[in-house]
Formats: C-alpha cells, structure tokens, sequence
C-alpha cells in the first residue's frame, strides 16, 4: 500500500523496498520456489514470487538463503528469530544506497516515526539527524525536555546510555533516546565552542533528560515593538498550514509595519504545508523546483491567498533550519520577498517518498532533490543568509538575540529595501 504523501523531512524519526526478500529465489536444485508451509501450519508468503525483470544476472539469492541458515544454525546465542533476520536484511537494502535519508522502519519503528510526524510522541524533543556521517542534533524543539536541559543544534551525540554512538544510525540512536515518560536517558554531547582567543575547541558535557510527552506546536505568534510581529515556525507537520493561515489572518488584523518569520530551529515537514505557506506571498508562482536525474521533473507554485504581499518581510534562519524550512527561505530570498538574516542553514534538500506496508512497516526513499526557483541546489550548501548575525555563547548566556534584533531594525527603518 503506497501512501500518496512525498515529504522532505530531515529526521531523523521525531525519529523495504517493495521487492521482498523471498522474492526471485531459487532452491539448490534449480526449481523455482513456490509459498512454504512451516511446521506449525502457517505459511511464509513471497517464495514463489518473480524476480524484478531488470535485476543483475549475478545476483545470487540461493546464497541470501545459505546465510540465512548458516546464522540461523551456527550463531552462538540462540534461538535466532527469524523476524529480526527479515526486517534486519531489509534495513541493510536500504542503507546499502548510501544514502543517510533512505531507511526502513520495522512496524514498530514505522508507527514512532508516523505519529512523530503527526506532532505528538514520548521522548526528550530533539531532532537528531546525520551530517558528515556524525550524529548530531539538528533542532531542539521549542518548550521540551532536551531544550531546558540546554541542548542546542549542531551538537554532537557521542553516547546514549554509556554506550558509543559511533556508527550507530538515525533510527536506532531514536529508538533508544526514545522511551516512556519519566523515565531518564542520559546522553554524552560534543559542542565546538571558542576559547579566550577566539580559536575553536571542542567541549564534551553528559545530560541526564527526563523524557515527556512531546507536543510539538507547529507556528505561534509574538507581538514585538515598533507595531512588528513575529511569527515562530516550529515545523511543518500536520497542522502548519492551518495553524499558519490563522496566524496570519490575526496579525494582519493588527496592521503591522513588518512580519518576522523565524524558521530557526525548523527541522522541516511536509512539502505541501510548506508551498501552501509560501502562496502567503506567492500565490501562483513558482516556489520550488523539482530534479531528477539532471531533469526538472516538477514546477510547484505557491497555494495561498496573498494575504502578505504587501507586508514588509524578514526571514531568520540557522544551522537548525533545513529541508523545508530552506524551501520557504530560499524561495522568498530568490523572489527578493524577503531580506534573509542569521546563519546559513543546514543544507538538507533532497526529497523522500514514505511507502507503507501491509505489515505495518514503512521506507522513506530518497527519489530526487529541490532547488529553489532561480535552481539553486540546497543540498550541502544550504541557504546563505543575505545578512549573516551569528549568535554566540555570550548572547546566549545573556539571554540575547542579535539575529532578532537585526530583524527589527530592517523593518523599524524600512522593511524589504
């Protein structure tokens, strides 16, 4: 069963292929498999089935099931369930590609990942993803456990539990962060900070979280000074849209002089929330481009009403801004909408296809990649901001925000100019 939603989320999991493993098999003699019944009568589906027609000729799976029995028989622990064999070889397809966004989910895996796109799980409320093949935390959300402990993007995961991270994916290092709530999970971080001599060095701290229930709220509002609002956008799950035109429609009703739309932090969601939002000032026009394989693919228009048009617009981003935060910032940048103001983003644009499975398992396969619409790629590079305001550890300390402050100045004297 395919699910007819294409997201490009960065996650991690807020954290196989369709082929089958039985599929195209053949027995030592050389006949074709057919469907197997086991000694307690049920029966193993899949071993009959043809092999997809353009598979390589040297593709052997008589030696997938000569493994298989060599690990069944002679692993020392035993006994060997034969569903962790199954899923285990599934996830290995997919990582097989290379790909850090490409993964399988096991049903139980696929059901976290499926209500944390919903905006509601059990956790300590931190995106975590796979930059430079390093785990690192690409946003703590707003209002969590992991955000009042004091973790901050880009900080990297060196343990979970006493146990080394290193090599460990996405969805296994979720799967452990991840537990009931009060319970504890403690997590060794790494952060690159600045001596007294501005020179980079690397700092490593142990948090202990208390895990809660997570409910990630997807857009609010902040009245500022000078008759500016701020509109805060957490995500792009569900809700963002509605939540969004909401927001929109309450501010618009105080006049304002500017609005400030601050995606940092904003880990991404689905694309659809996002081309909607940007019909906000885009309605009809191209706000994102489509590629595969060296061809655009795909031309996406901005939905919305128009309702900020006329309104004078300052975007801020981060290193925590990705996937379809980048999407609505680069699109206003390109347009010349909107001034883009604080640090370039995390360089996340290549799009996934989630397909669900009779057995309640998921895929999230990467099947192509976004540009902005002048065609700039967001991949690696990111969005550079047009004014960049870093945020240091001193400001963060002191409880200030430069990149908002320069945010307001821009709309005080004069908006978009």
């Amino acid at each position: 069963m395919r699910v007819g939603v294409v997201f490009i989320v960065f996650i991690a999991f807020l954290i196989g292929l369709g082929l089958g493993l039985g599929q195209g098999i053949r027995a030592s003699g050389g006949s074709s498999l057919t469907n197997s019944t086991s000694t307690d009568g049920t029966v193993v589906k899949g071993l009959g089935s043809d092999a997809p027609k353009d598979i390589a000729k040297d593709v052997d799976f008589e030696l997938f099931w000569r493994v298989w029995n060599d690990v069944k028989s002679e692993y020392y622990k035993q006994p060997v369930s034969d569903k962790d064999l199954f899923y285990g070889a599934i996830k290995g397809m997919t990582e097989a590609v290379g790909d850090p966004y490409t993964t399988y989910f096991p049903p139980e895996d696929a059901k976290a990942f499926e209500d944390g796109m919903k905006g509601e799980f059990s956790g300590i409320g931190a995106e975590i993803g796979r930059k430079k093949d390093v785990l690192q935390v690409i946003a703590p959300l707003p209002e969590t456990p992991a955000e009042k402990a004091g973790v901050r993007a880009g900080d990297l995961i060196l343990e979970i539990n006493g146990e080394d991270s290193t090599g460990m994916d996405v969805v296994e290092a979720v799967t452990k962060i991840r537990g009931e709530k009060g319970t504890t999970v403690k997590i060794k971080f790494g952060r690159m900070t600045k001596d007294a001599s501005g020179a980079d060095k690397a700092d490593t701290f142990e948090v202990s979280i208390v895990r809660d229930t997570i409910v990630v709220k997807s857009a609010r509002l902040k009245e500022l000074k000078n008759g500016i609002v701020q509109i805060e956008i957490s995500n792009f799950n569900d809700d963002a849209a509605d939540t969004f035109a909401k927001l929109v429609k309450e501010a618009l009703s105080k006049n304002p002089k500017g609005i400030i739309i601050d995606l940092r932090n904003n880990p991404g969601g689905y694309l659809d929330r996002a081309t909607y939002m940007l019909g906000s000032w885009l309605p009809g026009q191209e706000v994102v481009l489509r590629r595969r394989q060296g061809d655009i693919i795909e031309r996406l228009k901005g939905e919305g009403d128009g309702a900020l048009k006329n309104v004078p617009t300052v975007v801020l981003i981060n290193e925590g801004s990705a996937s379809a935060s980048e999407i609505m910032a680069g699109a206003l940048q390109d347009y010349g909408i909107a001034k883009i103001v604080g640090a370039t983003s995390f360089g996340k644009g290549s799009v996934q296809d989630y397909i669900q499975y009779e057995d309640g398992s998921g895929a999230k396969i990467t099947i192509s990649e976004w540009l902005t619409p002048k065609g700039r790629s967001i991949t690696e590079e990111g969005i550079v901001p047009d004014i960049a305001v870093p945020l240091t550890e001193e400001d963060i300390n002191a409880e200030r925000d430069p990149q908002l402050d320069k945010a307001v100045e821009l709309l005080t004297v004069g908006g978009r100019s």
